[in-house]
């Protein structure tokens, strides 16, 4: 029996890496018919730095985030997938892709985009679609390539 995703989970951060996970996801939800669900992770250890933070941040963050993910909304509705819709999350980006979203969507298969960070920066910082990858309670496929599977140019 041929494997067919019902649900899609794609995170999206508004890096390249993502960009091209997404627009790879709109292309597997189409052929599996599936539902595509977008998720932005507000990471709010970014602001606990910030000694001036009075909830303006978070607000803009927020904002442009609604923004991005309505226009990948439109992207995939004009790409044909019939279900789409996105959900704007605050927290630990690893936990909420690799576990929580997935679990209570009853996804089926999560795409991220390849990291971004050098070896030394995994070390360190430790790479989410290193963590989705182990942690996931389903398929992960990372993204490394385009449309036409073709690694971009930078």
């Amino acid at each position: 029996m041929l494997q067919q995703y019902k649900r899609i989970l794609v995170a999206v951060d508004g890096s390249e890496e993502a960009e091209l996970a997404f627009k790879k996801a709109v292309h597997v939800a189409n052929r599996n018919e599936s539902a595509l669900l977008l998720l932005h992770v507000i990471d709010t250890r970014a602001f606990q730095s910030v000694s001036s933070f009075d909830g303006a941040m978070a607000e803009q963050a927020t904002e442009q985030a609604k923004n991005t993910m309505e226009e990948y909304v439109k992207y995939a509705k004009k790409h044909d997938v019939q279900d789409v819709s996105y959900t704007i999350e605050y927290g630990s980006p690893k936990a909420l892709i690799a576990k929580q979203i997935p679990e209570e969507k009853k996804v089926d298969l999560i795409m991220v985009g390849a990291t971004g960070l050098n070896a030394v920066e995994r070390i360190f910082i430790g790479s989410v679609s290193e963590y989705v990858i182990r942690q996931a309670p389903c398929d992960v496929l990372v993204v490394r390539t385009d449309l036409e599977n073709k690694i971009p140019q930078k």
